[in-house]
């Protein structure tokens, strides 16, 4: 029982310190994608060799990209001071070694946002009035002036040999073949959720001193490579059955083409013999990619095949597809079997809580305790918050595709909202702010922004919970309240005629309010009930004075209806989104 523990705790801490080592890369991917085509295109084994552009490479390599990571560091450590100190550290280390610093860079930029940090929590207050500025800046310039000697005779020549170490054994294991190996540790590591860790903590910075030696990498495809999660997937897609099945189509195209490896991950642990197809696919493809020479020259983020063929090398692009495929064929083949022999029930089930059991990992692999409740706030009114902001870990991946799907819904619905995704590390504590979170995440967003508005949802893709949100959103915003009971109000022409309505429009007076959402409400239940009239949400501007017209809106914008349009029937109600006053319409039109 002890030994479970220790293990369960040892690897969350190996998880944890995969997450954060990652975190200082994955910001500046782009900076790595820069010069990846830098290399790609202008070196002497470029695409267009160029001389003079060429130059532009080993300084990226040797300044930028390390003072990026130092930077990056010292910043999630304490804010701008962090950064500055951690950036000063860093360039001791690169100027005190000959190999690219990116180690260097993720020791020494959240060590100098850590003393500058305890600098001001301990001297902060004590600082006389009218000196702060004064103080503030010699503190960080002098911590980091210290930090840079202290890199420069130390942590430059220890992380130099610690480089060179790993390159030989790289290497090595290249020479002899046995490079496949390593796809043994890598693919259940990736699915533990190291797999950040895996790419940008530890390949990121050794491929890119092959690329500056060779100018291509095969490291960069080890954990990238989205053939052994395909071929899995493609199983699930023709073999599995139940949720597994319906929803191994959606999932292989977002993982193959949008890079988001994740979404495989439940499928691998609902079975844990499916291991075995991974693996088997990653080796596979490290064989082929070894076959073909064939290598990257940067890192290709997130691990789409788009991506990776942008990086792809000069010349390597067909042994890149073959490992792909090859993978993809192999993971496909040994997980068909397996799939096939275990056709016995409650593989459903299964399915469904390991989703649960990959979202209890990656809270662990990100510092998250799975026992706290991570409670939501209410909903806000659309008039509370200027913006809508989904979190995650990184920012990218799963929350952007939540801001996509809910961006297109409040499109759709005429909604004027800003919607974006973030770090959870990047979020400002704004009260204007609606913060959205996986589960476990909603508390580590609420103590970085405590007066932001957040809800949490399951999964990033659950377009219902959207739906769920945009209606509370709604129910509380501006909406005229009567207390008297719903009014059915013929217009001035006479008594209202359902038979003769062809169609019905949820008036709104300039701003959408619940007009959108009571249009889509009435519209289901017409659906449910066999009524075959159409429903549409309008602004009274856009109205046609048609008497076969019936229009739906509040007591107040009811009035401005029938003043400007004299042959439209029209029913008011108090409150739009209340289902149960639809009752008696529904009873009229059946």
């Amino acid at each position: 029982m002890d030994n479970t523990k220790n293990n369960a705790g040892l690897k969350a801490k190996v998880q944890k310190l995969g997450s954060y080592l990652s975190s200082m890369v994955m910001p500046n991917i782009g900076a790595f994608i820069a010069w990846g085509v830098l290399t790609a295109l202008f070196i002497p084994d470029g695409y267009f060799p160029n001389e003079d552009f060429a130059g532009i490479v080993g300084p990226m390599l040797s300044y930028l990209l390390p003072i990026l990571i130092g930077y990056t560091g010292g910043k999630m450590v304490h804010g701008d001071r962090g950064a500055v100190v951690g950036a000063i550290a860093t360039v001791g280390a690169i100027v005190g070694s000959d190999v690219t610093m990116f180690i260097g860079a993720m020791v020494m930029g959240p060590l100098g946002g850590w003393l500058i940090k305890k600098f001001d929590e301990r001297f902060q207050d004590k600082i006389p009035s009218g000196f702060e500025m004064l103080v503030n800046n010699f503190s960080s310039g002098l911590i980091g002036f210290a930090l840079a000697l202290i890199a420069f005779v130390v942590v430059g020549p220890v992380v130099a040999s610690l480089t060179s170490m790993i390159g030989v054994g790289v290497e090595a294991l290249v020479q002899a073949g046995l490079l496949p190996l390593a796809n043994i540790l890598i693919e259940p590591a990736k699915v533990l959720f190291l797999n950040n860790a895996l790419n940008h903590g530890i390949f990121t910075p050794l491929g890119s001193e092959q690329v500056a030696e060779a100018g291509k990498s095969i490291l960069y495809l080890l954990e990238t490579n989205p053939g052994p999660g395909l071929g899995v997937l493609l199983a699930f897609m023709f073999l599995g059955k139940g949720s597994a099945k319906g929803s191994a189509p959606g999932a292989a195209i977002i993982h193959f083409l949008g890079g988001i490896h994740e979404i495989y991950f439940p499928y691998v642990m609902m079975k844990p013999l499916l291991f075995l197809a991974v693996i088997a696919g990653g080796m596979t493809g490290t064989f082929v990619f070894s076959l073909f020479d064939a290598g990257l020259t940067g890192a290709a983020s997130p691990g789409s095949i788009v991506a990776i063929t942008a990086m792809t090398a000069q010349g390597s692009h067909l042994g890149v597809y073959a490992g792909v495929i090859a993978s993809a064929i192999v993971s496909f083949l040994i997980a068909g079997v397996i799939i096939k022999s275990d056709r016995k029930a409650g593989v459903d089930d299964a399915f469904e809580e390991q989703v649960a059991a990959t979202q209890a990992a990656k809270a662990s692999s990100k510092g998250q305790s799975t026992d706290v409740e991570a409670l939501s706030d209410s909903a806000p009114a659309f008039e509370e918050i200027d913006q809508i902001i989904f979190a995650c870990d990184a920012g990218m991946g799963s929350s952007a595709m939540g801001a996509s799907l809910l961006r297109k819904k409040v499109k759709s619905q005429g909604i004027d909202i800003k919607v974006t995704n973030s770090a959870i590390n990047n979020l400002k504590d704004d009260s204007k702010t609606l913060v959205i979170t996986q589960e476990e995440l909603t508390n580590r967003a609420r103590k970085q922004s405590p007066s932001s508005t957040h809800l949490s949802v399951e999964n990033f893709l659950d377009g219902d919970r959207y739906d769920e949100i945009l209606n509370d959103m709604y129910k509380k915003s501006d909406e005229p309240v009567v207390a008297n009971e719903p009014v059915v109000e013929a217009s001035s022409v006479g008594p209202v005629d359902y038979s003769a309505v062809k169609q019905v429009f949820v008036a709104y007076d300039g701003k959408v309010g619940a007009s959108t959402m009571a249009a889509s409400q009435l519209r289901n239940q017409f659906t449910k009930n066999g009524i075959n009239v159409p429903v549409e949400a309008k602004d009274i501007n856009d109205l046609s004075n048609d008497s076969s017209n019936l229009v739906i809106a509040t007591p107040e914008v009811g009035e401005k209806v029938r003043q400007q349009y004299a042959n439209v029937m029209v029913d008011t109600y108090d409150k739009l989104l209340n289902e149960s006053h639809y009752n008696q319409l529904i009873e009229y039109f059946k």
